[in-house]
């Protein structure tokens, strides 16, 4: 290994353990990561110019040697560990990893050109959340390397309602109606933007065809008071960092109903312990709620952060329990989990929504007006609250109605 290389495999484990990964972590990283750097030196590649396609050839080819040194194929997810490592060694000697695609032919030119100037526009004209440009920018880029790849450069301007309705058909396999309309809405927005800048000869969005939704057909399930009494208690027996984590997460659900993102990036100067406050920063209407920190919150988030919170310099309050420490990207998995822990079983979904759903629904059974209840949600208009109306309606069947008719004689 020439000096370059041992000065590199240096730099990574001393990044590594400055991120506070497991030691045994390091040392598996740092020692795939070496191997590889031995296969890069025997095949005359230089660090800096591997590519993704070099990485998954060189996997292979672990894969093949670790079943002739051991008799054996390895388990499932071996290459998880090697390939983690290799990663971490490219980010630091690239800077960038994954590297961003290079343009091949004058399509891929295109279509980058065409996605960056689309994902600017959405963001700095039309103002909208991340969570929606992600949406929109996936099924812009999935579309236009289907058209590109299928019939050229300059296939835009020339595209008909045939080459619309064969996406559609494409992207309709193995959906629901809802992601159906989904698909339709977010294609919608791109075949605008073509014909908005003159890359479509006519405007196709109105010939994108989606299944009807009838207002409210869906309606999502809920916890009852008792269930989410019985998931905390079972959450909250848990005193390890993830249990703490786990079950602050969870009081947050249940008393303010939020987002899961609005979770996610709840910071610590979001919490005014004086003036016993939360600020919310709503994801999808980027207003801001202040909101009196209820004292089961306020423990539980106290608790995490004395006892279970790695050390780490990310001001999210809610960090990974594992190396690198960042804040969490999702909770369904949480939730998931503590569901099954309390043995509660919902009829429908259980992602973090089924909390905000409860929480709707038992205002609205409490009588607490219309208006109050969105902007405890964040929602927008009172037409994102409506649905929940059809939840609390459900109580009606428990009640007697005496029904005039004629009288049964025996």
């Amino acid at each position: 290994m020439s000096n370059t290389d041992r000065d590199l495999i240096a730099e990574l484990n001393a990044l590594l353990t400055s991120q506070h990964y497991n030691p045994v972590a390091v040392w598996n990283y740092c020692a795939y990561a070496r191997q590889f750097l031995d296969y890069l030196r025997q095949h005359d590649t230089p660090v800096t110019d591997v590519t993704e396609a070099q990485v998954a050839q060189y996997l292979h080819h672990a894969i093949v040697l670790f079943g002739k040194r051991h008799g054996r194929p390895p388990a499932s997810r071996w290459h998880a560990i090697p390939r983690s490592g290799i990663h971490a060694l490219l980010r630091l000697a690239q800077g960038q990893w994954p590297p961003a695609p290079k343009a091949t032919c004058a399509a891929d030119a295109m279509r980058f050109a065409i996605c960056d100037e689309y994902e600017t526009w959405l963001r700095e004209e039309r103002g909208l959340a991340e969570p929606s440009i992600y949406a929109l920018m996936w099924e812009g880029r999935n579309f236009l390397a289907w058209q590109l790849d299928r019939c050229g450069a300059d296939s835009l301007m020339e595209m008909s309602v045939g080459d619309i309705d064969r996406y559609m058909n494409m992207r309709s396999l193995h959906q629901t109606r809802r992601s159906v309309k989904d698909v339709a809405e977010r294609l919608r927005s791109m075949l605008r933007y073509l014909h908005r800048t003159g890359r479509a000869a006519i405007d196709l969005s109105p010939h994108v065809i989606a299944p009807l939704l009838y207002a409210y057909e869906g309606v999502p399930s809920i916890l009852e008071r008792d269930q989410i009494a019985a998931v905390l208690q079972v959450a909250g027996q848990d005193r390890t960092p993830v249990g703490l984590r786990d079950h602050a997460i969870l009081q947050l659900l249940a008393t303010y109903g939020l987002r899961s993102g609005e979770i996610c990036n709840l910071r610590i100067e979001d919490i005014d312990w004086r003036a016993e406050a939360i600020c919310i920063r709503h994801t999808k209407t980027r207003a801001r709620s202040f909101l009196p920190l209820m004292a089961p919150v306020g423990e539980a988030v106290l608790a995490y952060l004395r006892a279970g919170r790695p050390e780490t310099d990310a001001r999210e309050v809610f960090i990974r329990t594992r190396a690198p420490y960042r804040k969490l990207g999702m909770l369904a998995d949480v939730v998931v989990r503590r569901l099954r822990d309390a043995g509660v079983k919902p009829p429908g979904k259980s992602g973090p929504h089924i909390f905000r759903h409860s929480r709707a629904v038992e205002m609205l059974r409490a009588a607490v007006p219309q208006k109050m209840i969105g902007d405890l949600l964040g929602h927008r208009s009172a037409e994102s609250t409506a649905p929940y109306l059809k939840l609390a309606t459900e109580d009606l069947r428990n009640i007697a109605l005496d029904v005039p008719g004629q009288e049964v004689r025996s």
